[in-house]
């Protein structure tokens, strides 16, 4: 999937060994940096040959007012989008007053390189001047993981065969409202067209500056957001290093700075320029009081030193790769690929310190830097077993909105609080309502994802001071969200009508399966955490009461909407039903669909899509996974086989459902195929969109796909199991986990499955493949494995519907939508009878 001449394999780091700015837009994402609050695209320090040239800062966006063709009640009304920040990675070289350019530079060294151990980017050119010079430049630009306001960058020019006049001209370009003026035109031109994934456009100016000064080598800008209100300070130091003669210019204007650096340089005698970078940002305070704590940023941050600041950052990491890292025993290529996949989840959640996980991180501006249901489910599993304090924080970003989730539900109707489908500030942020707000299982998602930290951490204090008015809120919405009905043998079942589940080929419909499932588990843990925080604290009960009016019979009244929840089956064709009206749809021929007419959105119109039987992502199969308890090995089987063949793929989020699924059911190089898609979509582009920023949930699907998929784990209401399934291929898979505060070291191999705990921990109960197991602190304990799960060859196909009939005796069909100039005709046979498809 990638050119190992140019990215060679390396377990530790990514590594590009020659020059394309031909993909540029796709390696800015790939050598990115980032710590959670902010992010740096991996832009030539040049500021030349941009694809987006992209600074980010988690949650600091501008709101405009969204434009619907057609309003109506209760549409999402203000759009949100993060801004690109000003840019401080600029640090041009001239040698002879001639611009290192690397479109038309001779080089005769070159190597970037991603260390994933050290969290530092660096790259080494080698250049021959047109007039002779021979000059080696390095560079390295690192984002702290432990001073989460600081970013550094630190570039080293040397002139090997000559004295010769060498400037370094660093400057900080707000290209959000000045990219004509000063960023250039981008070397590689964005496709126009359509495209729901990427960021929406401003074209009023959004930063308006506050002040902005230079003292010595000291640059700073203050800016308010026009319509947001939001503040940001950015200030930049620079420390110059070298036995070179050195004259400093400076200039400041309120969207651009320079600091530049007049060299004398002499043959073999280095010159290093440290460039300190911090920003501050705030919904409330003012922007000179955020321009002071770029001060004090700035000043800890030299005191400091470059050199420990560099020591701390790969402390940080030993430790998060200690706790973190999943090994895959004798492939390399897979390791780079799964290290580059966790690297991805640090940047994107280390210090997001309570706010969320956006769903391209800080690394692009694809989906405008909102947050999804994408955290939830794909990256607090990884984040909760690994580092608990920071699915803690994320899980306090949704309760921080439950005001605006609260409003949200009141407006559409609805009791308790409707969490938003896409958002930033916790307002509804998605204009199409019929794939956004309608995807109600997004409270379900966050209740899901807030039981799966209790059980796993036992943080019962976050439970019952913050988790359980989430779980009350969105428990309420189902009850008035959905209703009951009565058959005609007097049974009463309760359905959930008007919803999108998480296939968006599918939306507004009735009785989607994964939205009720999910609501199912929604309710009963609500109701189960009500009665568990009434018998263990009293006080604590009779506060939550009144924070919340709870009434007297509500927990009861969600168990029974609970019990008597709706879960579609057809009896015809063994399966799960997507929806009610899932099956009357026809088959939408994948296998005979032009590869140019994919993905689908981009190529169809969406009635076109609704009308058939076509997945953008697993729907089924996701509930099958998170609620796997709840149905049968037959019951996964027969709907494994039968929506697999349905999925396109088109969302990236499929393909590692799809592999933990069929790893499970036995389509063992099926789920290794899945994974690898996973693994790559973005380091070999797979979706073509890898230029907008990483895809964080594909990346936190892989963890999951590697441990719960391959390693077997699951964790159903508290209760830790492990079935494994390690690919034939694979002599060894090792990873960790946190559980219940002890440490669980697991190495899976093809006879064993062997589980250390930690010192320090307490009793864990565990099982394997049904058999109950018991570890103590310190204790090591080996399970001896027959096999690897069952083994199905191949994949499923469309072949299987030839001869499937619906419940009203109607045969499936397949075909793909064409465009035609003519009308159909109709013949009679030779009675006189219109012939009709039975």
């Amino acid at each position: 999937m990638i050119d190992r001449d140019r990215f060679p394999v390396d377990p530790w780091r990514l590594v590009e060994r020659s020059i394309d700015l031909e993909d540029v837009g796709v390696t800015e994402t790939l050598f990115a940096v980032a710590n959670g609050y902010l992010g740096l695209r991996g832009n030539f320090p040049e500021g030349r040959h941009e694809y987006e040239h992209g600074t980010y800062i988690n949650g600091f966006h501008e709101t405009f007012q969204i434009r619907h063709a057609e309003n109506a009640y209760g549409f999402a009304e203000i759009g949100q989008t993060i801004i690109n920040a000003p840019d401080a990675k600029v640090m041009r070289v001239y040698v002879d007053d001639e611009p290192l350019s690397l479109d038309v530079a001779d080089v005769r060294e070159y190597e970037r390189v991603l260390d994933m151990r050290e969290g530092v980017l660096r790259r080494h050119i080698r250049w021959m001047t047109p007039s002779g010079k021979d000059v080696v430049v390095d560079d390295e630009r690192f984002v702290s993981f432990e001073e989460k306001h600081l970013a550094v960058l630190r570039l080293t020019i040397t002139v090997l065969n000559a004295d010769a006049p060498v400037t370094i001209s660093c400057q900080v370009i707000n290209r959000q409202d000045g990219e004509n003026v000063y960023g250039g035109t981008p070397i590689v031109p964005k496709k126009a067209g359509f495209d729901p994934r990427k960021a929406d456009r401003i074209e009023e100016r959004v930063l308006q500056p506050q002040e902005y000064w230079q003292d010595e080598s000291r640059s700073a800008f203050g800016y308010r957001v026009t319509e947001s209100g939001m503040a940001l300070g950015v200030a930049v130091d620079h420390v110059v290093d070298t036995e070179n003669e050195v004259e400093e210019r400076r200039l400041i204007e309120e969207d651009i700075a320079k600091n530049v650096f007049r060299v004398h340089a002499r043959a073999g005698v280095p010159t290093t320029v440290t460039k300190f970078v911090t920003y501050h940002t705030s919904r409330g305070v003012p922007p000179r009081e955020l321009v002071d704590r770029c001060r004090r940023t700035l000043d800890r941050a030299k005191s400091i030193g470059c050199d420990t600041l560099l020591v701390h950052q790969a402390e940080w990491l030993a430790a998060f790769w200690d706790r973190s890292d999943v090994r895959i025993g004798g492939h390399d290529d897979l390791q780079q690929a799964t290290r580059w996949c966790l690297f991805q989840l640090a940047q994107a959640s280390a210090r997001a310190d309570g706010m969320g996980v956006p769903a391209k991180g800080m690394t692009g501006s694809g989906y405008s830097g909102h947050y999804f249901w994408d955290t939830e489910i794909y990256v607090l599993p990884f984040l909760t077993y690994t580092t608990p304090q920071w699915a803690r924080n994320a899980l306090r970003m949704r309760y921080l909105m439950l005001p605006a989730a609260r409003r949200r539900a009141f407006q559409l109707n609805e009791a308790g609080a409707l969490f938003p489908w896409r958002t930033i500030s916790g307002e509804e942020a998605s204009a199409y309502y019929a794939a956004g707000t309608a995807q109600f299982h997004i409270n379900a998602d966050i209740v899901f994802a807030l039981a799966k930290y209790v059980r796993a951490t036992g943080d019962m204090d976050f439970l019952h001071r913050e988790g359980i008015d989430i779980a009350v809120e969105t428990a309420r919405l189902w009850t008035t969200l959905g209703f009951w009905r009565t058959s005609d043998d007097g049974e009463r079942t309760f359905h959930i009508h008007g919803v999108t589940g998480p296939d968006e080929y599918t939306t507004v419909v009735n009785d989607n399966l994964f939205t009720n499932v999910m609501a199912r588990f929604n309710l009963r843990f609500a109701a189960r955490v009500v009665r568990e925080l009434a018998a263990a604290d009293g006080e604590a009960f009779r506060t939550m009461v009144t924070r919340l009016s709870l009434e007297a019979g509500e927990a009861d009244a969600w168990e029974r909407a609970a019990e008597a929840m709706h879960i579609p089956f057809s009896p015809a064709l063994g399966i799960h039903p997507q929806d009610h009206v899932f099956l009357e749809r026809e088959i939408w021929d994948l296998e005979n669909t032009p590869a140019d007419k994919r993905p689908l959105l981009l190529h169809y119109h969406p009635l076109v899509i609704y009308r058939y039987q076509v997945l953008k992502q697993a729907d089924v199969v996701l509930a099958l996974f998170l609620q796997g308890n709840h149905f049968s090995a037959e019951d996964k089987l027969a709907d494994f086989e039968y929506y697999d063949p349905l999925t396109t793929g088109d969302s990236t989020l499929s393909a590692v459902v799809q592999s933990i699924l069929a790893a499970e059911v036995g389509y063992q190089d099926l789920a290794l195929e899945y994974f690898r898609q996973s693994l790559f979509v973005d380091l070999a582009d797979l979706h073509h969109n890898a230029a907008d920023g990483v895809h964080v949930a594909s990346a936190g699907g892989v963890w999951t796909a590697l441990v719960a998929g391959f390693g077997g784990m699951r964790d159903h209401f508290g209760e830790l199991t492990f079935d494994p399934r390690l690919p034939a291929a694979w002599p060894e898979l090792s990873y960790s986990l946190e559980w219940q505060g002890t440490r669980l070291d697991i190495a899976l191999r093809r006879d064993s499955l062997t589980v250390r705990a930690s010192e320090d921990g307490t009793h864990v109960g565990f099982s394997v493949r049904g058999a109950p197991y018991m570890i103590g602190p310190g204790e090591e304990l080996v399970v001896p494995l027959a096999d690897q799960g069952p083994i199905i060859p191949g994949r499923p196909t469309q072949r299987q519907f030839a001869d499937i009939r619906r419940e009203d005796g109607t045969l499936l069909s397949a075909s793909v939508p064409t465009v035609t100039s003519t009308i159909p005709v109709i013949v009679p046979d030779p009675d006189g009878h219109v012939p009709i498809d039975v």
